[in-house]
């Protein structure tokens, strides 16, 4: 009971430190830009540290952890696929998309940003992006949530509902009120967190051992099924569908608003290279430290565990100190926060930008504005609850949805459209429906060809239907130079 308080106490010193950060980024929020993009002023790692955490989410200390845990080295297909995505998307999109952005009369979000590169003159685009955020965001909200029960329910032995309920409210708090840049620099605080605490874990038990090669010596004579490349926890080999699918996951980052709203609201264009490397080295800690937690952790932790993804908790309540462990486990906390308040930003921009203001306040004031987006958060937060509620959920199962989705809907359309001079808004409307629908018929499939992870589908035939959708349709010539006048 001890241990239990003061790891709570340490939890309650976590959310003080965030709240005053959010009360102090509330008084800086004086409209849209700063509500959604900070006022585009982000330091570059900053930015590539709020990108990292936003986009982790509690998957980093629970899913990978756990699919390490389950799977063994195997797993790492799908880090080795993920830091490739990381390290493309900063390289490929980060500067032309900041600059695009900030010259098409300052767009806010994704949507806004075609709409505007496309001169669509008609809100359809907007429309249906917002839609597809919509979605998909709400399943990933709710991924947070599900990490956020798991944590309070494997800890304090709390109901999980409740700790679903008590998780939201947290998020929801300095969201509603801090906007981008509370959440922003949270991120920071919350990234460093992370990576610290994925760091140490391994770090004790590899120590504890006698040193990474005694630690490695021992898995392998214990559990050799979980120290190869290209084999499963049965010793099977990996088919190619498995490999594939797990690269795939890094194709999802092309398209990721949370994400990509790092990448919009970087102070220049110049900080681009700075970011990337940020964003690329703690990344690799990152994914390092989550294999290793999940492997390692079978040289602590006798007893089979019943969820997997609750490895990182575990190994942290073994190993250290209650006041340590709740350094530690507020890890995950901030995992969750710091992805969950990104994703209900960005969703509350697509309602508050994409299809109120588009479709029923065209007249609205800035502040207006900022107030539609904060009840939108409310709202979209509700939902994410109850989707949420259900203990048998995966956090990681979640996720992959969500991100498939983002990823097959958004990444191509994106892509191109910052490379190709001839892509129409017709294309983009193609692309978009395409690769968003191809992740909920396919997700609902199995067998054979169906077993491929539904983003890598997703994401050819969303980029076909641009290519031969804009092929078939007419690019008005001032869209086509605007492009080559920015860019080239």
């Amino acid at each position: 009971m001890a241990a239990e308080w003061l790891i709570a106490l340490t939890f309650v010193a976590y959310l003080a430190l965030i709240v005053v950060i959010g009360i102090y980024a509330y008084m800086r929020t004086k409209n849209a830009s700063d509500y959604f993009l900070g006022g585009r002023s982000l330091p570059p790692a900053v930015a590539a540290l709020s990108a990292g955490a936003s986009d982790m989410s509690g998957w980093l200390l629970l899913g990978l952890p756990g699919a390490a845990y389950a799977a063994g080295l195997s797993a790492g297909w799908i880090a080795i696929g993920l830091f490739s995505g990381i390290v493309l998307s900063w390289v490929t999109m980060g500067r032309r998309l900041r600059i695009y952005t900030y010259e098409l009369d300052d767009s806010l979000t994704v949507p806004a940003y075609l709409d505007r590169r496309f001169k669509m003159g008609h809100p359809y685009l907007r429309t249906v992006c917002a839609i597809f955020i919509l979605l998909f965001f709400l399943f990933y909200v709710a991924s947070g949530l599900i990490a956020g029960g798991k944590l309070f329910e494997t800890v304090f032995g709390w109901d999980y509902r409740w700790a679903v309920i008590i998780g939201a409210v947290a998020v929801i708090s300095y969201t509603l009120f801090g906007g981008f840049l509370a959440v922003s620099w949270t991120d920071v605080f919350q990234g460093l967190l992370m990576s610290a605490a994925l760091i140490a874990v391994p770090l004790v038990v590899i120590s504890d051992q006698g040193g990474f090669s005694a630690s490695w010596t021992r898995l392998q004579t214990e559990m050799p099924q979980l120290t190869h490349w290209m084999t499963d926890n049965t010793g099977q080999t990996l088919s190619l569908v498995a490999i594939l699918s797990s690269l795939a996951w890094g194709l999802g980052y092309f398209g990721q608003p949370h994400i990509l709203a790092r990448f919009m609201a970087v102070r220049s264009p110049n900080d681009i290279p700075v970011a990337a490397t940020v964003a690329a080295v703690w990344s690799l800690a990152g994914f390092l430290g989550a294999m290793a937690v999940g492997l390692f952790a079978h040289l602590e932790i006798q007893q089979s565990l019943p969820d997997g993804e609750t490895v990182f908790m575990e190994m942290v309540q073994v190993l250290f100190h209650p006041l340590v462990a709740g350094v530690l486990l507020a890890a995950i906390l901030s995992a969750i926060m710091s992805t969950a308040d990104s994703q209900l930003l960005v969703s509350s921009a697509a309602l508050a930008e994409d299809i109120y203001h588009v479709w029923f306040g065209r007249e609205t004031t800035p502040e207006a504005m900022v107030k539609v987006g904060r009840w939108a958060v409310v709202a979209l937060s509700l939902v994410a609850v109850w989707i949420a509620m259900d203990p048998n959920s995966k956090v990681l199962d979640v996720v992959s949805y969500a991100w498939a989705g983002l990823g097959a809907a958004f990444g191509p359309a994106l892509l191109i459209s910052l490379y190709w001079s001839r892509m129409t808004g017709s294309g983009a409307i193609a692309g978009v429906i395409v690769g968003g629908l191809t992740v909920v018929v396919w997700e609902q499939l199995s067998g054979g060809i169906f077993d491929v992870y539904e983003l890598l589908p997703g994401f050819v035939f969303s980029s076909a239907a641009i290519v031969l959708v804009s092929a078939l349709t007419k690019c008005p010539e001032a869209v086509a130079s605007q492009h080559r006048k920015l860019l080239g």
